[in-house]
Parts: structure tokens; sequence; C-alpha cells
């Protein structure tokens, strides 16, 4: 049986709140394999206590940009201890985010940074957030070696000419539901440029479902449908990019099982 993972979800989200334990469950039945991504600090806590509880789920630690206020350096040294723990694969859902600018750009690019040298000192690959914050992203990546240990840039929205600047420092490309709307055409290109072996999939559950789930409540289980719009890109059946994203995914969370 396919294993599927599912490299960036939030299933702490209130979303989850009334089924979450049978929905884990299935997905365990169904050899799915999720990483519940930390946005806060209270859900990148939550995380590591589901990694605990579900077999199937794993963790990252980190916090959002529009979150970075919250943190002091006390929380970095909280963070380093946790991360510890054999089921937290990454630093993350670290970066930048000027498109509703919620943290001054300076306060997210201090978090951005001091995150980066915490995924460095855990020796841990990071899960990178990056919304109409191109260059300034790609830059502190680059200045900051970030991908030392690896990483993913998670749903990633940028154009080929990015991609291949990532592509150079190690980076892997979370691809999730967005891929199958109408208006991607700039996705599908990255797809298409991508070697198969950098290809993660992700759903960012809840959110971003997949057509023809579009709009409604996300999670792993449409996995499948990522799958095979890759595969209709790529030239492979759904059955192919679901054993390579899994390897891929194996390769950069060292730490899945």
């Amino acid at each position: 049986m396919l294993m599927l993972i599912d490299t960036h979800a939030h299933y702490d989200d209130a979303a989850f709140d009334a089924d979450r334990e049978q929905l884990i469950e299935e997905l365990n039945k169904k050899n799915i394999i999720a990483v519940n991504v930390g946005a806060t600090k209270g859900s990148a806590l939550t995380a590591l206590d589901f990694s605990g509880k579900y077999k199937n789920i794993y963790a990252t630690l980190g916090v959002h940009p529009d979150e970075v206020a919250e943190l002091n350096d006390d929380d970095m040294q909280y963070f380093l201890e946790l991360s510890k723990d054999k089921k937290v694969v990454a630093i993350g859902e670290i970066g930048l985010d000027y498109h509703w600018n919620v943290n001054p750009r300076e306060v997210q690019k201090e978090w951005f940074i001091k995150q980066i040298h915490l995924a460095q000192e855990a020796q841990l690959p990071v899960n990178i957030h990056s919304r109409d914050a191109a260059q300034d992203t790609l830059d502190t990546v680059k200045r900051e070696n970030a991908g030392k240990f690896g990483g993913i840039v998670h749903c990633y929205s940028y154009g080929v000419e990015l991609a291949r600047e990532y592509m150079k420092l190690g980076f892997h490309f979370g691809i999730g539901g967005v891929i199958t709307y109408k208006n991607a055409k700039t996705v599908r290109e990255v797809v298409d440029y991508l070697p198969i072996d950098r290809i993660v999939l992700e759903t960012d559950s809840p959110y971003l479902a997949p057509a023809p789930h579009r709009g409604e409540r996300n999670d792993s289980r449409n996995l499948p449908f990522v799958a095979a719009q890759i595969g209709l890109i790529k030239g492979l059946s759904p059955e192919e990019v679901i054993e390579i994203t899994a390897q891929n995914a194996r390769t950069v969370y060292a730490r899945l099982g």
C-alpha cells in the first residue's frame, strides 16, 4: 500500500475540533502521514503534543511571520530544547509575509533570521512561508545559509526564475491544491520545470482544498488530486508521483518514519 506524506497541514486548527481524532485515525488507516506545522507558539506546542498522541502525525516548531510579535529570545531556547524530540522534523513555518503586513517588515526579518539560526543550531531543515516577499525572502535565505540542513518552500507561488535559485540552494518545493485551480498557470509552469525529486506534496489543511473540493475544508485525503495533476504535467502516473514525493519528503524531513 502506497504511503502518502502531507508535508504541511494544520490539524490543530479549530476547523477540525469536531472530528479531529476520527479524521486522524482515518488518515492512519489510509496510510497517510501528516506533518502538523507550527504557526504560533501555541500551535507549535499543540503540534508536538499531537505527534506524541498520534503515530502518523509529526511536528514542526516555528512561528509564522504574522505571529512573530509574540516571540522573545527565551522562546528560541525553549524551542531548541523541544526540537530534540524525534518527531520534530523541521523548524517552521517561518518567513516573510508582506501581503497583510500584520507586523513591520523589519520585525518579520528579525524573527525570520533568529528562527533560521534556531534551525541551524537544532540541525533541522526549515519550512518557509513567503507571500509577496519574493526578493527579501530569497536574499535572507542566501545570506543566512538557511538551507544548510535542507528545507521546503511551502505553497510555492513564485515563478521559474526564483525556483531555479532555490534549487541551487538545495530546497524542495511544497505543491498543494492550488495546482488544480484554473488560474494556476505559474505553479504549473514551475512544476513542469522542476525535477520530480524536488517536489513534495502538501495540503495546508484546512485551507486550499483542490478542485473539485475548492472552498471546502481541506485535509490530507485530498492529496491524490494534487498527485494526479502533477502526474499529468510530468508524464507520470498518480501512483508514481505519490511514491516519489513520499521519498522526497523523507529526504528533506529525515526524521519521518
